[in-house]
């Protein structure tokens, strides 16, 4: 009965306060800002939903995951971004802007490409009859999980601007806590067995966090994008929405596996120290280049 509350009742409000925080921070100008930037842009939401679906694909298949841990894995390649990614690009120096735009339309997409990516792997990973058609009265509810909170925190943003800059602050408190509940409610679960699906995914997480850390940043430098934007991306590729994967693999509305949520669960716990390790590293770069800069100016011909 408690199992069947926390998913019925408690996952879908957290899902909705976390995308209302998210909707809180955005504005049609976000999206008008993709236009403004849309080499840099292109490349992220290449890197987001062409590339790390099948690094993601290749790191599943490579380490052998038992098939829901890999769906699991799967899912949260096909997640946008998290808000968290605006904060850690923030202190790692890098654009805000861009990343709260590449958060914006990663979320639109993911209505899309997370469905297809899913009941992909659903399908090879767990077999045909596990699939979950796409159907539009599916399409139709994640829209409402999803997007509704979102719009309303946009109109809000539009209508009543310092309301919404005072409810900010306490909406991330409480899509903070909601995400430790979350992660907690999906881990306790399956606490029996938490230790060996560590032990079997631990090591595949970590490999995907570095590499999407690694895509989201060497690819947008070889295509020459500036660098601030390419720690951007970075950010925005490497910090996976776990909260949100969490919640579609958990709840009985949509994937109802508590096993899927626990890569997600890892995964959220090992982004925080590699992207802090990141942003410290990019940071310190910036400083030591901006000192550079001051001691030896450049000569303007």
């Amino acid at each position: 009965m408690q199992s069947s509350a926390i998913t019925e009742v408690f996952l879908p409000i957290a899902l909705g306060v976390i995308m209302l925080g998210l909707g809180l921070s955005l504005t049609l100008a976000d999206f008008r800002r993709v236009a403004l930037y849309p080499r840099a842009a292109l490349v992220g939401l290449g890197c987001q939903t062409l590339l790390m679906p099948g690094v993601c694909y290749a790191i599943a298949t490579g380490f052998g995951l038992p098939p829901q841990l890999a769906v699991g894995l799967m899912l949260l390649s096909a997640t946008p971004g998290g808000a968290t990614a605006n904060l850690f690009s923030h202190l790692a120096k890098g654009d805000v802007a861009l990343n709260v735009s590449l958060t914006a339309v990663n979320s639109v997409l993911s209505l899309f490409t997370l469905p297809l990516i899913v009941n992909f792997s659903l399908a090879h990973f767990l077999g045909e009859e596990r699939a979950i058609p796409l159907q539009f009265a599916k399409i139709v509810q994640v829209f409402g999980i999803v997007l509704v909170p979102i719009s309303l925190g946009m109109w809000v943003r539009a209508k009543r601007p310092a309301l919404a800059d005072g409810l900010d602050r306490p909406v991330r408190i409480v899509s903070a806590l909601f995400l430790v509940l979350v992660v907690l409610a999906a881990t306790l679960k399956e606490r029996d067995q938490l230790v060996t699906y560590f032990q079997s995914v631990g090591l595949a997480a970590l490999a995907f966090n570095l590499a999407s850390m690694a895509v989201g940043f060497v690819v947008p430098v070889l295509l020459r994008v500036e660098r601030k934007q390419a720690v951007a991306i970075a950010m925005e590729v490497g910090i996976h929405n776990g909260t949100l994967a969490i919640a579609i693999a958990s709840s009985p509305r949509l994937l109802n596996d508590g096993v899927m949520a626990i890569p997600a669960a890892i995964y959220s716990v090992i982004m925080f120290f590699t992207a802090g390790v990141f942003g410290a590293l990019m940071a310190r770069r910036q400083a030591a280049g901006a000192t550079a800069e001051a001691l030896h100016p450049r000569q303007v011909p």
